[in-house]
């Protein structure tokens, strides 16, 4: 049931609070209003938690990972916010100052193509249609209208992040980039050169090795690309004969997978041992398309047993060529242009369709030499990366921590592996170069902060007058990762000395996903040693890939792709639908997706709320990635309710006039006070041990037991009859003040619009200075621990354990006070037969004929109480039991629960259960009342055959059909009951 809250408050304004809890829990209700006044009153700020009481100087600071402003959250970023901030909080509530900085990504390459994208979905025009100036403004005005939805759902998550210091890589950060340029320039560290890039042609970009996914193909395999009209066939070996020059009837066959790149072949290479093409050695080749005259070199790095041991050596698109070309002197001949063409023919077709024009003019000159099936691996570009060759030995020397510390290994590969980064993008959205051309010269580059700087620079290279020299900007821009690098130190407001860079530079922890690991953690490392002179961070925490419930990875292709805020708030189908919809799938996609979604969500998403969401991401460990379902947050959801529901009963318990006692004043009044203020204090010890080693799930399971069943299945109903007395005893309300109190402050970190919720409903203590809100009270620490009163306490668990399966193995519900009547036993019927009933939770029986109570036939309903001994062997044990005498009758529901001294005699006819080797439990059945209802002319057929008896009669009877029934007995031939004629009472007429 959805709940809203109705009572007017503008924004920023507190949560009115005085009304009565609604009786279920709900998330709209629950999260209304929280956040705006936790904003405006600065709770999220450092300067607003030094003067907080439990301050303890020190200070906590982080960055989020900032989010590509391309578009919405997924529930990766919702598990990055959920960990973060539930550190945050902590460190808040302990007292520390704490700085986490909010900021998103320009995300250069991404976001340019989503503009373009809409560039030619609502207008029909391409880039290169506008000019650099009038693009860059759609980005902006895109950027203006979608940028907003990151923080919206940050918000909504319950991030509580220092919305004032809040950066965006192409605002702030700009000054930083520049300066970082050129102290690496000046440094030697970047240079200008040709080299080998991996060019995405859908993108028109240079990207990074790591932006390369390898996808394996076993043989042909055909794909639908960017820009290409009709699918493309991979996994094909072409073979090629490439004539011998001077030989008619000589050739040499190669093999190639990309035959679009033969007009770029500059030699063709074999191993010097590989006797076939001794003879050849020194010899040249014909071209098979110019007819221009190639070497044959050898080579040892060639492999004479793969193919035809011929290859062919294009060093301008292959990096092992180009290694192979280098040694042994011969120079690269590009043929994928900027334009995507190929050159020098044909001349300016798309790559693929040049693919095609090259096999026919093969097979019109004789040269093709067949087709097969040849496994490979296809490189596939993917986003925005960067690389650097600055090595480190951080984690190595231990100044830097990687936790889990698995991914030492990877760490340790990646930059022993690391080769020079480059950082120049062919791109219009994005930091532009600080580099400029000076004249005409090609090699005439100077870099400076400004056009000013760099013309005093090139005045002094040149040695003329800075007025007459031409500049010209280098048009590429910097990689995304290269400001992103940045982003630690430059959102504290560096190059300048700003207080925040000396207060919280370096940072505390960096916590991210895994994925990013050699992607961003990495080189925030280099450059933040190299710029600063010290690590950005000496703490890394690295938390699992979120997957489906299927294990497959999030994809919009796929369709599994979830926003938080649908789970917080439910989504129906057509919801869900209309947004992928409004992506940026094609038909194909789409229509996978589409499929995927009504598989997974045929009536949508329910309800769950934000606190449910957060807890349910939080209690996976770090190991292995995180299989996410809708099922699984439902369930917290459920955890939310029962949260709920135990602070309504505690509330009420309470009343109007309770005043809490100070903390160090409260003294447990009985056992069960004890061993509850004991469980409470090991799940604040095991909180906070959780939190140290940044282990959430430890935390999660912690607080799930202690409200769920140290608290609600034991505490709560072992109070109740308690409570129920007038007047009853202080100490209960005190311990259950004490319950709710420091239950909801170690919950606070995980689900903040719940505590805060519930929190701000408790009575305050007398005297001394309240927080103002949960999320900057003091978290709890250890009080009241009594190790050896929990472990004794078990013992009594194992006994009401014991209690509760003798009353399910007959049937019997929780007792009622003498003389209620209870559930049907046994019906009598026309046929003069007994039938057992399915058992229900009610005991409920009916007549053979399966008739009920107001049906054509009589129902006995019979209320029972059982009476407990307990007897144990060993002296303590025996007295253990005394002391919880009054809760193993609540708990097990029983009427009453006595001791049976050592050595005297086991009742006869009792129930019993062993307890382990040393104590044994006996249960007696007692009729405390009984009650026929049925038709009033039922009543007057079924009555001749009960006769008058005595009660125990009636006793020894139930006993028997107990017996009977539980022996798998199903009809009787003949009632064998007996009871009063006083009970004989017609219940009401049958309707029928």
């Amino acid at each position: 049931e959805v709940v809203l809250y109705e009572i007017p408050t503008e924004p920023g304004e507190k949560k009115d609070v005085s009304q009565l809890l609604p009786p279920a829990y709900s998330p709209r209700y629950v999260e209304a209003a929280w956040y705006s006044w936790w904003v405006r009153e600065g709770f999220f700020k450092p300067e607003y938690q030094t003067k907080l009481p439990q301050a303890t100087g020190e200070t906590f600071s982080m960055c989020i990972p900032p989010p590509n402003v391309t578009g919405s959250l997924h529930i990766g970023h919702a598990l990055t916010v959920a960990i973060q901030d539930a550190l945050v909080r902590w460190h808040r509530m302990c007292g520390d100052q704490v700085l986490w900085v909010p900021g998103s990504d320009h995300a250069g390459i991404a976001t340019q193509a989503v503009v373009e994208k809409q560039l030619w979905k609502e207008r029909g025009v391409r880039r290169h249609e506008l000019n650099r100036e009038e693009f860059l403004r759609e980005v902006w005005k895109w950027k203006e209208e979608k940028g907003g939805e990151i923080s919206e759902q940050l918000q909504a998550l319950g991030a509580s992040l220092d919305w004032d210091r809040e950066c965006f890589t192409m605002d702030g950060s700009s000054v930083a980039v520049t300066e970082a340029f050129v102290r690496l320039y000046e440094a030697g560290l970047l240079y200008r050169s040709q080299q080998l890039v991996n060019w995405s042609c859908a993108l028109r970009s240079a990207i990074s090795d790591i932006e390369v996914e390898s996808r394996p193909l076993p043989g042909r395999t055909e794909l639908r690309l960017p820009g290409c009209p009709t699918p493309v066939s991979f996994g094909l070996l072409v073979s090629v004969a490439f004539p011998v020059d001077g030989e008619p009837d000589a050739e040499v066959v190669v093999g190639t997978t990309r035959p679009e790149t033969l007009p770029g072949d500059v030699a063709v290479a074999v191993h010097p041992g590989d006797s076939r093409y001794t003879h050849l050695h020194g010899r040249q080749l014909r071209h098979p398309l110019t007819g221009q005259l190639l070497p044959l070199i050898t080579d040892s790095a060639v492999q004479p047993h793969v193919g035809t041991g011929a290859v062919k050596v294009t060093p301008a698109h292959s990096p092992a060529d180009a290694e192979l070309g280098a040694r042994h002197g011969l120079s690269p001949l590009s043929v994928i242009v900027v334009l995507v063409s190929v050159s020098p023919h044909p001349l300016g077709l798309h790559r693929f369709v040049a693919r095609e024009k090259i096999m026919s003019a093969l097979r019109e000159r004789g040269l093709f030499r067949g087709l097969q099936n040849h496994p490979m691996v296809l490189p596939i570009c993917r986003s925005s990366c960067l690389r650097r060759a600055v090595g480190t030995g951080a984690v190595e020397s231990g100044a830097l921590e990687l936790s889990p510390s698995f991914h030492q290994k990877n760490w340790q590969h990646w930059f022993s592996h690391i080769g020079d980064w480059c950082v120049s993008r062919q791109l219009w959205w994005g930091h532009r170069i600080p580099a400029y051309l000076v004249g005409d010269k090609e090699d005439c580059w100077v870099v400076g902060r400004t056009e000013a700087e760099a013309r005093k620079i090139a005045a002094e290279l040149t040695g003329k007058p800075g007025t007459e020299l031409t500049l010209h900007r280098d048009p590429d821009v910097l990689d995304t990762w290269f400001s992103s690098a940045l982003f630690p130190f430059a959102a504290l407001g560096w190059p300048q000395e700003t207080p925040d860079l000396a207060r919280f530079y370096p940072l505390s922890l960096l916590e991210t996903g895994s994925d990013l690991l050699l992607f961003w953690v990495g080189r925030m490392v280099m450059l933040g040693t190299q710029l600063t002179g010290q690590l950005p961070f000496s703490k890394v925490l690295l938390h699992s890939m979120v997957r489906d419930r299927q294990g497959r990875k999030m994809s919009k292709s796929l369709g599994n792709v979830l926003d938080p805020r649908d789970i917080i708030s439910g989504a129906e189908l057509q919801v869900l639908e209309a947004k992928l919809r409004d992506g940026n799938l094609d038909s194909t996609e789409l229509a996978i997706a589409a499929t995927a979604q009504r598989k997974d969500f045929p009536h949508g998403i329910p309800e769950c709320g934000t606190d449910a969401l957060r807890f349910a991401l939080c209690s996976h460990g770090a190991l292995g990635d995180l299989h996410l379902s809708v099922s699984e947050v439902l369930s917290s959801r459920h955890f939310c309710n029962k949260i709920w529901n135990a602070l309504r009963f505690v509330l009420n318990a309470l009343g109007e006039k309770f005043v809490p006692q100070p903390t160090e004043e409260l003294s447990p009044s009985s056992p069960m006070d004890a061993w509850i203020l004991s469980r409470l204090a090991h799940a604040a010890w095991e909180c906070e041990r959780g939190f140290l080693a940044r282990e959430l799930s430890l935390i999660t399971r912690a607080l799930h037991h202690f409200w769920l069943h140290s608290l609600c299945d034991v505490y709560l109903e072992a109070v109740k009859p308690v409570l129920s007395h007038s007047p009853h005893a202080p100490g209960p309300p005190q311990v259950l003040f004490s319950c709710a109190d420091v239950g909801l402050r170690l919950l606070a970190p995980l689900m903040p619009f719940l505590a805060e919720e519930l929190w701000q409903r408790l009575p305050r203590r007398p005297g001394g200075r309240s927080a103002p809100s949960i999320c900057v009270a003091p978290y709890p620490i250890e009080h009241w621990r009594q190790p050896e009163l929990e472990q004794r306490f078990s013992r009594v668990q194992e006994a009401v354990q014991a209690l509760r399966a003798l009353r399910a193995t007959y049937q019997l519900t929780k007792a009622r006070p003498r003389g209620e009547m209870g559930p049907g036993f046994l019906s009598p019927c026309r046929t003069k037969g007994w039938r057992r009933s399915g058992v229900s939770q009610s005991g409920a029986r009916r007549c053979r004929m399966g008739r009920e109570a107001g049906s054509p036939a009589l129902t006995l309903t019979v209320a029972l109480s059982s009476s407990v001994l307990l007897q144990s062997s060993e002296p303590g044990e025996q007295g253990l039991f005394e002391a919880f005498l009054e809760p193993l009758g609540t708990l097990g529901h029983c009427a009453a629960v006595g001791l049976l001294p050592p050595g005297v005699a086991v009742p006869s006819g009792w129930a019993q259960a062993a307890l382990g080797d040393t104590a044994q439990v006996y249960m007696e059945l007692q009729v405390t009342g009984a009650d026929w209802r049925g038709r009033e002319g039922c009543w007057e057929e079924g009555k001749g055959r009960v006769r008058e008896s005595e009660e125990k009669g009636m006793a020894r009877g139930v006993r028997q059909a107990a017996d009977e029934a539980d022996a798998g007995g199903t009809e009787k031939p003949e009632p064998s009951l007996f009871f009063r004629r006083a009970w004989w009472s017609p219940g009401p007429s049958c309707p029928c």
